[in-house]
């Protein structure tokens, strides 16, 4: 499932509520102190759709686990889609970048496989993360520090601005459709108890009953050559390392 957005929401306080911690804090009001933040709000929110799904984060169910009315939330959030916005910034934020001035890998490779490996883990860590689209991304300091990052290493290569620009889409794009078919592959175990090998192995009479080796003698030569003799972890590990590489060596060559 992917989750859109209809770009109703109200703009300014969305991106206030997403650069919250960075902006002007405002007046405490007077009376009673609220029981409630955006923060934790979030937090439980996530916690919510970690447990169960992004489905079951409703703005219902969140104010439910917080003790609170429906309505109550509405006044801190406006709606799913922001809310929704909050959480993907949040898990974006926790990847913990190095920043500017921080320290990070000698090697530009090895600061992308940082990047790589941070956010892999995001996606492990919040499965529900790969339902979400994010062709338009809400603009906020955990998105934002991913781009930094990553423009910051491929601006010190030399490179023309625009093929900085490529580059960054091109990495970040392999290595987030790459996390969520991972989250995909581990969520389904998680809901069928059956492992991705159980589940072809399930599937083996196909290759005898039903596989043709005439409409297919390439996909028959590789198999008989050991092309897929590794586990279907394996498997994806090594495409993935394979491709990532492949695409790092091919800026080391524009480079060079």
């Amino acid at each position: 499932m992917t989750v859109e957005h209809d770009g109703a929401a109200d703009i300014d306080r969305a991106l206030a509520l997403l650069w919250r911690l960075r902006g002007p804090h405002p007046e405490p009001a007077r009376g009673r102190r609220p029981r409630l933040d955006v923060g934790r709000i979030i937090e439980v929110a996530i916690e919510v759709a970690d447990a169960e799904g992004l489905a079951a984060a409703s703005m219902h169910r969140v104010a439910k686990e917080l003790g609170a009315g429906t309505m109550t939330l509405y006044t801190y959030v406006p709606g799913k889609a922001e809310l929704l916005d909050l959480m993907v910034d949040q898990v974006l934020s926790e990847r913990r970048l190095p920043g500017p001035g921080d320290e990070r890998p000698a090697d530009w490779r090895d600061q992308v496989l940082l990047y790589s490996d941070r956010t892999r883990a995001a996606y492990r860590r919040h499965p529900w993360l790969r339902e979400v689209s994010r062709v338009r991304p809400a603009l906020g300091p955990g998105h934002l520090a991913g781009q930094e990052y990553l423009l910051s290493i491929l601006d010190g290569l030399g490179l023309e601005p625009a093929q900085v620009v490529a580059a960054v889409g091109g990495l970040a794009t392999y290595v987030d459709a790459n996390a969520a078919l991972e989250a995909e592959s581990s969520h389904l175990e998680q809901v069928t108890g059956q492992s991705a090998d159980a589940w072809w192995d399930q599937r083996s009479v196909f290759w005898g009953k039903y596989f043709d080796v005439g409409r297919h003698p390439t996909m028959a030569s590789v198999w008989s050559r050991g092309g897929f003799e590794l586990s279907a972890a394996e498997q994806a590990a090594q495409a993935y390392d394979f491709g990532l590489n492949r695409l790092l060596d091919g800026i080391g060559e524009l480079v060079a």
